[in-house]
């Protein structure tokens, strides 16, 4: 069934010719206002639902910025969608929190693969087949964070669909199963915890796409377990200037291949 309306996608509101083909993905819609001041001649191109789309340039490329919304269904029908009308590189920009407690608050995360304790992911490829970020945008958000002198890490998070479940576990009915994962992923050296990574990866191997994602720490839970310093952060500025930088990166190389 097609659900493309006078050649508009149905939930973002966009067709054929308004967005370029590299796009920041942020949750909020509010960032993207933020995001769109580092485009040169930014428009507003849609706003429909959770997901408001700005198009301008950068470094003479025709760039966008959509948001997505919370969690993995509506970050997955974003990217089909936004792959549907032409995109095909992609950059997650969002929060995170910490769980290895070397990630502070206000530090950089760069994720290379998610653990897919979420559903979305599941309707696109069996559980056996890993998450993972496309290893160009991963170099370019490292050379991009390396470049603005920001403290950042990178490695694996943890992708979930319950924000509550991971800060309440204790209270639900599956608090077992909650905490005992939590405990294996930090053995493992989990990085961080988000809600859209693991949904994006699938999503851009089956549709062969690139993607990565950064993220801001806002905290890190662990380390106020252990009375351990524990900055709280908001801005995410550190993430925004690290996508827009690796997209010139990007951009920069892709025109280098050409």
């Amino acid at each position: 069934m097609n659900y493309s309306q006078n050649g508009e996608q149905y939930h973002i509101g966009l067709k054929q010719g308004d967005v370029g083909k590299y796009v920041i993905l942020p949750g909020d819609p509010k960032r993207c206002v933020k995001i769109a001041a580092y485009f040169d001649d930014a428009k507003l191109v849609a706003d429909n639902r959770e997901y408001i789309t700005y198009t301008g340039f950068l470094n003479g490329e025709k760039v966008s910025v959509t948001s997505t919304g919370i969690g993995g269904p509506s970050a997955s029908i974003a990217m089909q969608e936004l792959v549907n009308v032409g995109a095909d590189t992609f950059i997650r920009v969002g929060t995170c929190g910490g769980m290895d407690i070397n990630v502070k608050g206000g530090d950089v995360v760069i994720a290379t693969g998610a653990i897919r304790m979420e559903g979305t992911s599941r309707e696109y490829a069996p559980v056996e087949f890993p998450a993972v970020a496309n290893l160009d945008v991963i170099n370019a958000l490292v050379s991009s964070a390396k470049n603005l002198g920001y403290s950042y890490h990178t490695g694996v998070v943890q992708c979930k669909d319950s924000f509550y479940g991971q800060h309440s576990p204790d209270v639900m009915p599956v608090s077992y199963e909650l905490k005992n994962k939590w405990e294996a992923w930090k053995r493992l050296g989990c990085l961080a915890s988000e809600m859209e990574s693991a949904a994006l990866f699938i999503v851009a191997s089956f549709l062969k796409v690139r993607v990565g994602s950064v993220f801001l720490t806002v905290a890190n839970q662990e380390r106020e377990k252990l009375n351990l310093e524990n900055p709280v952060v908001h801005d995410t500025e550190k993430a925004i200037k690290t996508a827009v930088e690796a997209l010139k990166i990007l951009i920069a190389s892709d025109k280098n291949k050409e």
